[in-house]
């Protein structure tokens, strides 16, 4: 065979050996931004070592093998002792050691912790998302615990650990520990209040009984669950351990694990509960209200999650065309590519900014900020999740056929990008949620129309955009028929005010002649012409100046 025909020219080196997050200058910058100048450095200096660590070969590696060895489970030992246990390849547990190493399970007792972490979690899921599930339920379950004390005292310091041990032991005997947590049934889904999971009470102050069936529960090699059940005072909140006290099994039978469209490397899985003891958390009757703090901060992660999606997809394709050439001149420097290129990462710009900026609010904690995230959270989970498939899919095409194949980690970020959109709540339930929000608590949307008008007066059309929101809302015909119309244009007013307030002038330029001035098609690459698209596309470059 002539050596000639094999000759290799014009592919694209891979992108890997760089720092992830100081080459994402969006998201660093949203850091200097959010974080007081006492903890920037130390902030940014541990930043930096995830993201170096988040852009080699070794973490994509990690990646690669942990999609292409999936969990596998183990219902029974050899001699038919039940031991429902969920294996995984070595570089899975690697990816989620690092992960909790990197403190990406502690955000409530540092100082800037939310912004840290979710900064943290946007870099390190690039290299991975399907560890993300059990980071993002050990992170959420703390407030809830919190309701008991007793509780909070016990497991917090466990769940915010910086070490990792897998394994099911006692979780007196482990310096770390996961959470996941159990709330859909298979009558039920998203309406939790038609759970028919029973629990009976015991003797022991706040101990009971569970029966039931849990369609899915995640992360299920955790050391301990959060779930709902019906008591004799109602539907009510649980902690589940894996093992008990003595060292003996709690009744955890794990049916199945699901076979996912995407998140491969992760274990999601359906459960039967039939005397399982557990332990009440918050009051009977009160689970739904005691565990919504743990699916508001599940929820933020879907948005961070979906902004480090969006942001590894067009990392990838602007490098690819930094590199390949057609028709006589590298791909970037062409009109229309620069054009899709840049529509992209405006679409990648604004997810980010967004969602550091509701970690920031975390962390400032104070009632109006409380408000704005009633509102905030459900309205950018449904629009930046949302945004994650077809972002990721023109990415993909800008590969070409390169893009479609599995070495490129391209259709594994395809796959992935549905998926925040499922979890805690699809986009009916966030634009319902957000109708709720508007019609029960005025404060809410009085917090977020205050955090919008921050950038009145700077933009002509994000100021029509506003009063147009502003007429919307004042008419309630019909009111849940465009719960998504209504969302989707609160999202789009409140990404368009924070980009004109703190992104370069081409970026925000760019996106309100689009996203609020309409001067935009129906796919990506149908910016106006005349805007400063070269300096958008190299600001998204993954590539630190």
């Amino acid at each position: 065979m002539a050596a000639t025909t094999h000759t290799v020219t014009n592919q694209v080196p891979p992108l890997v050996g760089y720092d992830v997050f100081a080459s994402d200058r969006a998201l660093s910058e949203a850091v200097e931004r959010h974080i007081e100048p006492g903890v920037l450095p130390v902030a940014r200096e541990e930043l930096s070592t995830l993201g170096q660590s988040a852009g080699s070969a070794q973490a994509q590696e990690w990646g690669a093998q942990a999609n292409e060895h999936p969990p596998v489970l183990r219902t029974h030992d050899r001699y038919g002792h039940r031991i429902d246990e969920v294996e995984f390849h070595p570089s899975w547990h690697r990816l989620l050691g690092h992960a909790v190493a990197a403190g990406l399970t502690d955000a409530w007792g540092r100082p800037a912790g939310h912004v840290r972490r979710a900064a943290g979690f946007l870099v390190w899921t690039q290299a991975e998302a399907g560890h993300g599930c059990p980071l993002s339920m050990t992170h959420a379950a703390v407030p809830a615990l919190r309701t008991d004390p007793v509780l909070a005292a016990e497991w917090e310091p466990r769940l915010t650990s910086y070490v990792y041990e897998e394994g099911l032991r006692p979780a007196r005997e482990k310096a770390g520990v996961l959470f996941g947590m159990g709330m859909t049934e298979k009558q039920g889904g998203t309406d939790v209040r038609s759970n028919t999971t029973r629990a009976e009470p015991l003797s022991g102050e706040g101990e009971y009984l569970l029966t039931g069936h849990k369609w899915f529960c995640s992360a299920p090699m955790s050391d301990g669950f959060l779930v709902l059940a019906q008591a004799p005072g109602g539907l009510t909140c649980f902690l589940v351990p894996r093992v008990l006290p003595d060292g003996t099994r709690n009744v955890f039978a794990i049916q199945r694990l699901k076979d996912k469209l995407g998140n491969k490397s992760n274990a999601s899985s359906e459960v039967e509960f039939d005397g399982t003891w557990a332990r009440r958390v918050g009051e009977e009757g009160r689970g739904v209200r005691t565990i919504i703090e743990m699916v508001a901060a599940t929820r933020l992660d879907c948005v961070v999650g979906s902004a480090a999606l969006m942001r590894q997809a067009v990392a990838q394709a602007i490098h690819h065309a930094t590199y390949r050439s057609a028709f006589g001149g590298l791909l970037i420097d062409k009109p229309l590519m620069r054009n899709v290129l840049a529509d992209l990462a405006l679409e990648s710009e604004a997810a980010t900014v967004l969602a550091m900026r509701l970690a920031s609010a975390y962390d400032t904690d104070t009632e109006e900020e409380r408000a704005f995230l009633r509102i905030a959270v459900p309205t950018a989970k449904y629009w930046v999740t949302k945004r994650c498939t077809p972002v990721v899919g023109e990415a993909l095409e800008c590969l070409g056929g390169n893009g479609y194949v599995e070495e490129s980690g391209m259709p594994r970020l395809l796959r992935e990008a549905p998926l925040n959109s499922i979890w805690e709540g699809s986009g009916n339930v966030q634009a319902l949620d957000v109708l709720r929000a508007l019609q029960r608590e005025p404060q809410a949307l009085d917090a977020f129309l205050r955090e919008v008008g921050k950038a009145r007066g700077a933009d002509h059309r994000l100021d029509a955009a506003i009063k147009d929101l502003l007429t919307e809302l004042a008419d309630l015909e019909g009111i849940e028929a465009r719960a998504r119309r209504l969302v989707e244009r609160m999202a789009l007013v409140l990404q368009g005010s924070l980009l004109v307030r703190w992104a370069p002038p081409e970026v925000s330029d760019a996106f309100c002649a689009s996203r609020l001035g309409g001067d935009w098609g129906t796919a990506f690459g149908t910016l106006p012409h005349s805007l400063d698209l070269a300096s958008v596309v190299n600001r998204a470059r993954p590539v630190a100046e």
